[in-house]
């Protein structure tokens, strides 16, 4: 995936509004039902793989920030990731489903609805308010932790994961190493550079 440049003209929410518009391709391609079957699975891949670090930098680095500079942050944070939770639920349900099954459909269709509306809430609610509470300078350093961490975080769903610091942080690298090893193992497509790479074969 890229990222835009973490300097001086980007902060954290750049990087996490380039994640939804990168997210929402996804979702629009995989609604256009035009695909092949196997087309279709890895762009579920990719967009769980997307999620789960978009959801995994977030929980590290944006809500703590969340916490702390909004009154009501400790609610914003903790519905956030309650939400975080019940995608991954259903992208575990998902990554085990055969995109020929009905079922499929089903839990794509539920995905897509709760990111679009967790997307919208942060980004008209969330990050104006984080912009207005927050020192750019903070802002622009959580950029590059966030893009950090999405480099050696998970790329699959773990439901039970803690998703609060301390432990968030320390185990994020360690899950990550095993979920790209198995991506590899697999040969399971985590980024559009990886889905672009397939087409060309």
């Amino acid at each position: 995936m890229s990222y835009p440049q973490t300097d001086d003209d980007h902060d954290v929410v750049d990087i996490l509004v380039a994640d939804h518009r990168e997210v929402e391709a996804l979702f629009v391609e995989l609604e256009t039902g035009q695909s092949t079957l196997e087309r279709r699975r890895q762009l579920a891949d990719v967009v769980i793989a997307e999620l789960v670090r978009h959801s995994v930098a977030e929980e590290a680095y944006v809500y703590p920030i969340a916490r702390k500079a909004l009154p009501d942050g400790d609610q914003i944070a903790d519905r956030e990731i309650a939400e975080h939770t019940d995608a991954e639920r259903t992208m575990k349900e998902l990554e085990s489903v055969d995109p020929s099954d009905p079922r499929f459909d089903e839990l794509l269709a539920h995905l897509m609805g709760t990111i679009r509306d967790h997307v919208r809430e942060e980004e008209n609610e969330l990050f104006p308010r984080l912009r207005a509470a927050t020192a750019r300078e903070e802002l622009v350093e959580a950029a590059a932790k966030v893009t950090a961490v999405k480099e050696i975080g998970p790329t699959r769903p773990h439901p039970g994961k803690p998703d609060h610091p301390p432990a968030n942080k320390l185990l994020a690298p360690g899950i990550g190493l095993v979920d790209r090893l198995r991506d590899v193992l697999s040969g399971r497509p985590t980024s559009t550079d990886d889905l672009r790479e397939e087409q060309q074969r």
